[in-house]
């Protein structure tokens, strides 16, 4: 086999999937400004709505803000592979020497770096617009980017098994929205431990268990789902 006819090595390959999937959201500003706007947006109405007494923001304020980051998620997540199964490129990757489980990795990491990570690096901002106490900023960062990247991972497992479908936006809610309460149990509790002023390591540490799980299992999940998608 000549040079030119070997394929890319699998390191190569998932790094030119990762640039290609950023560069594509960044033609698409859409795809980036909406979880950051519908951030902003639902931010900005709970003082309206619960009233602007700091303290009682301050009080549902962990809540709040990964609710909201949690929705922000599951908004985009339809979106992970669905240009890529309109346009066919999606069943070239499955045809594609490479491991699949490393595909989809690099499919969900382009994914959260759009997304999750946006939010945990604009969440302080959002945190002082909702009376935060800035104590609790780190722990909101570090449990947001933790959070969100098991929000990705199991986003994708849905994303897979509904990409064939022309609305499968509500489907894909029924199916991961259960999954995603653990993440949001234990990321508020972090981030409301912090605000106490107690320690948020041991809620850390459990988003921290999930993410490795999750990086274990959804990507296996997540190819599957795939298969039977571009096969039926």
């Amino acid at each position: 086999m000549s040079p030119a006819s070997r394929p890319p090595a699998t390191s190569a390959f998932c790094l030119t999937l990762v640039r290609r999937q950023l560069t594509l959201a960044v033609r698409r500003p859409v795809d980036i400004g909406n979880p950051l706007l519908f951030f902003a947006m639902v931010v900005a109405l709970f003082p309206l709505g619960l009233g602007p007494a700091p303290d009682k923001l301050a009080d549902f304020a962990p809540g709040i803000l990964w609710i909201i980051a949690l929705l922000s998620s599951l908004l985009s997540s339809d979106t992970v592979f669905r240009s890529d199964f309109e346009d066919g490129s999606l069943e070239q990757l499955l045809l594609a020497p490479q491991p699949l489980y490393l595909s989809v990795l690099a499919y969900i990491l382009a994914h959260w770096l759009i997304t999750g990570a946006l939010l945990a690096l604009v969440s302080p901002l959002f945190a002082v617009m909702i009376n935060l106490p800035s104590a609790a900023i780190p722990a909101l960062v570090c449990a947001l980017a933790l959070g969100t990247a098991v929000l990705s991972l199991v986003g994708g497992i849905g994303a897979a098994l509904t990409v064939g479908l022309k609305r499968g936006g509500m489907l894909i809610s029924l199916l991961i929205l259960p999954f995603y309460m653990p993440v949001l149990i234990f990321g508020s509790a972090a981030v409301r431990q912090a605000a106490l002023g107690a320690p948020a390591a041991p809620y850390l540490a459990i988003l921290g268990a999930m993410l490795c799980l999750a990086i274990a299992l959804a990507p296996l999940a997540i190819a599957a789902g795939l298969r039977i998608s571009v096969d039926a």
